[in-house]
């Protein structure tokens, strides 16, 4: 049998992680500040180049501790990104991965090689790093098709909410306001939730009637949303 002596050619692989969160009202993605060129004092996802004998999966982990200060998130692998001009340092591949957390359970643990994290509003993402701006409409767009056919949701808020809170997050995440006496109607149909039979109170509107969800396991809809 002959040799194959044909030489391959491999690009790097970074790992890059785009988490988001509801935090009044509002969908989020985590970023960091780049402290070094290329796009040195740029906003971009936590990311960066996988070390040797590391999956993919873990780099993710060890780059949200290093960079984020994030410890004990769960993590699924979104997208592979494989332009060949998205790093001007050369044909650099990302393997992208994602997550979804409620902003309380969120804990930066600041070190020195912490780079300044913080949850930015989706509706200001300007002039970020390398091509992570796509990589997070990209995201948002597999977090929109996932409202329709999974309870993913239940992993953006907290234990007990109100149905407002439920309905302002559904719209953060889309985009689009939604008519609130048909939004109940359908989500109630989907028998995803259960009343946990107390109130909201401390605010300004009326108290509210708090639910929960019956799983906090992702679980796919035997009816479309």
């Amino acid at each position: 049998m002959k040799e194959n002596n044909k030489k391959y050619w491999s690009p790097s692989l970074t790992t890059d992680i785009v988490i988001f969160t509801i935090e009044n009202d509002e969908l989020k993605v985590l970023l960091i500040k780049r402290p070094d060129d290329p796009f040195k004092s740029y906003w971009a996802l936590p990311g960066g180049f996988i070390h040797e004998n590391e999956t993919t999966h873990d780099s993710a982990i060890r780059i949200l501790k290093d960079k984020a200060g994030i410890n004990e998130v769960y993590v699924e692998q979104l997208y592979t990104f494989d332009n060949k001009k998205r790093d001007p340092r050369g044909y650099v591949v990302s393997v992208t991965y994602f997550a979804l957390v409620p902003k309380d359970k969120i804990k930066f643990d600041f070190t020195e090689r912490t780079q300044s994290p913080q949850f930015v509003s989706v509706k200001k993402l300007h002039n970020l790093a390398f091509d992570h701006k796509d990589i997070i409409v990209y995201a948002r767009k597999r977090l929109q098709f996932k409202l329709e056919y999974t309870n993913v949701v239940y992993s953006l808020l907290p234990k007990n909410f109100s149905f407002n809170k439920l309905q302002k997050s559904y719209e953060a995440i889309l985009g689009r306001k939604l008519d609130k006496r048909n939004f109940r109607k359908k989500f109630l149909q989907l028998g995803l939730i259960r009343s946990t039979g107390k109130m909201q109170r401390g605010t300004r509107q009326r108290p509210a009637k708090l639910y929960t969800f019956i799983s906090h396991r992702l679980t796919e809809l035997k009816k479309f949303f």
